[in-house]
């Protein structure tokens, strides 16, 4: 059985549109990747799922459960950290917990016992308060509050969203660690590299409807084959080395000249050898596959034609 299902979701406000028949299948276990742009329909859907929101239309269970005939059953069942912090600075990593907690309805020795468990497996034993932490140290600590009751769903909602890199490191390490455990998480973000480097599958939602789904790997696979960058030195010739390579693009701020490529080693070759009997000289060059970002970026853009 899935840990979250979702089919047909509509929802309206007057005359807008913000989901319009969204299909999910989370299976137990993973993590999976909402993705889309601002205004996709992301944040409709983890308020339905989450039910703090009715659909208009449809059907959606977590955890087993149906979220419109038994909201209270999803609500003991899954776990919810926001953008926001939603933990007091004034105290420390254990009051907050024990705090959270009691508010749970555990008993003073149950709280107690589940907050130093959950600051051991998150790596907070900080003694100070709160305002003392580090921003990674901020956001394990929001999501060892919405695990307090162990849940087996745990809804993200941009968990990392202006950290610095070795704070969003932390996180992911958290977020892993979880799954690891058996905990089934569904993740908004604005951030392609944290879905590519967490999510088993993704869902990539625009204008209220899922224009694409399955794994990182697949959905890069699908836009395409490797491409060629190349970093020209002198910024004034990037268009004539993007005509002599051929079926390139240019970005002027960055000085690259990109083109996918079929046969690799020989594209590379024949490229670095055209460029040097023009005289255009290379400061960098590198063969990838298509990136998480370019695949968003194709979808959404397609989306909107």
């Amino acid at each position: 059985m899935a840990a979250v299902s979702a089919q047909a979701l509509r929802k309206t406000y007057g005359k807008k549109t913000a989901l319009d028949g969204v299909d999910l299948e989370v299976a137990a276990g993973t993590v999976f990747g909402l993705l889309g742009p601002n205004g996709a329909g992301k944040t409709t859907t983890v308020r339905i799922l989450t039910t703090l929101l009715r659909p208009d239309g449809g059907h959606a269970r977590v955890a087993g459960f149906d979220v419109a005939k038994d909201p209270k059953k999803v609500r003991q069942a899954i776990g919810l950290v926001g953008q926001h912090a939603a933990v007091d600075e004034v105290l420390t990593g254990w009051q907050n917990l024990e705090l959270f907690g009691r508010l749970y309805h555990l008993g003073a020795r149950q709280a107690a016992t589940r907050a130093a468990e959950l600051l051991d497996q998150f790596g907070l034993e900080h003694p100070g308060p709160v305002k003392e932490y580090s921003g990674g140290m901020r956001r394990r600590l929001d999501l060892a509050a919405g695990m307090i009751l162990a849940p087996p769903v745990l809804f993200l909602d941009e968990p990392t969203t202006g950290l610095d890199p070795r704070s969003r490191s932390e996180v992911w390490k958290a977020v892993r660690g979880l799954v690891a455990g058996g905990t089934t998480v569904l993740l908004t973000t604005q951030y392609l590299e944290e879905a590519d480097q967490l999510a088993d599958r993704v869902a990539v939602i625009d204008g209220g409807k899922v224009v694409a789904e399955g794994t990182p790997a697949a959905l890069k696979a699908d836009l395409g084959g490797d491409r060629l960058d190349l970093v020209v030195r002198d910024p004034d010739r990037l268009e004539e080395a993007a005509g002599i390579i051929g079926r390139a693009t240019v970005d002027q701020d960055t000085r690259h000249v990109s083109v996918p490529v079929t046969d690799r080693v020989r594209e590379l070759g024949d490229a670095l050898a055209a460029l040097a009997k023009a005289g255009i000289e290379v400061d960098d060059v590198a063969l990838r596959g298509p990136t998480l970002d370019e695949v968003f970026l194709s979808l959404t853009e397609r989306g909107s034609a």
